[in-house]
């Protein structure tokens, strides 16, 4: 099977990422209907100021009013994924896989490990010790302590097997547009970055590719044992 492609939309707008997103995944859905073969994409991006939130979310956990948005040069935007709400911003990798998981033989659980778990990967790489949180999506620091930290969400939506939404993994980020939010609807958990917990400015560009390249890599090996 062939490596998907990659695209990197750069800085971008959540709302102009989010077409793009839905005009590949619903190509793909048309495909498979249609049983022609779905290769996939995976995008990868940054956002400008965005809070998102998903279906079974609580509009509630969103902590200030319009007027703040626009003083903060945010945007708001109710999406089709899973989960509460999140915030995306320069600084932060969005990876955005858009594949049929039936071509690989998993099951969303699966996949969301995956992601999950390649992070986890990356992080050991960076000497910080990510980790899987009972109970709750993404990747965490000193999971189950008080001090415990997310530093990296997932949430995808599916649709016939295939996927979109993705991970997002907080690098450079300005953690202060969290203080806006709770979080996934957490109000006792904290939020870091890989910049907060080694304390020095990350090369970006250089996390992506380690991103895209690694899970490119998981991809090939299950497409072979499947």
């Amino acid at each position: 099977m062939n490596d998907l492609p990659v695209k990197d939309l750069g800085l971008i707008h959540y709302s102009e990422a989010y077409k793009i997103q839905n005009e590949i995944f619903n190509t793909s859905l048309d495909k498979k209907k249609n049983k022609e073969e779905v290769f996939g994409t995976i995008l990868v991006c940054e956002h400008h100021h965005v809070y998102t939130i998903g279906k079974s979310g609580d509009k509630k956990n969103l902590l200030i009013n319009e007027q703040k948005l626009k003083d903060i040069n945010a945007e708001y935007f109710h999406v089709d994924r899973g989960g509460d709400i999140t915030y995306h911003g320069p600084g932060q990798i969005v990876v955005y896989p858009i594949i049929d998981l039936d071509k690989y033989k998993l099951g969303v659980k699966d996949y969301i490990y995956l992601l999950e778990f390649m992070i986890i990967d990356i992080l050991n790489d960076y000497g910080i010790k990510g980790e899987i949180s009972k109970g709750n999506i993404g990747v965490w620091i000193d999971a189950g302590k008080p001090n415990e930290r997310k530093i990296c969400s997932a949430g995808v939506k599916t649709s016939r097997g295939i996927t979109m939404h993705g991970l997002a993994l907080n690098v450079n980020t300005d953690l202060s547009y969290f203080d806006y939010i709770n979080p996934c609807g957490f109000t006792e958990k904290g939020i870091t970055s890989v910049k907060n917990e080694l304390s020095r400015e990350i090369n970006i560009d250089d996390l992506k590719k380690m991103i895209t390249d690694e899970l490119l890599i998981r991809l090939r090996d299950i497409s072979r044992k499947a």
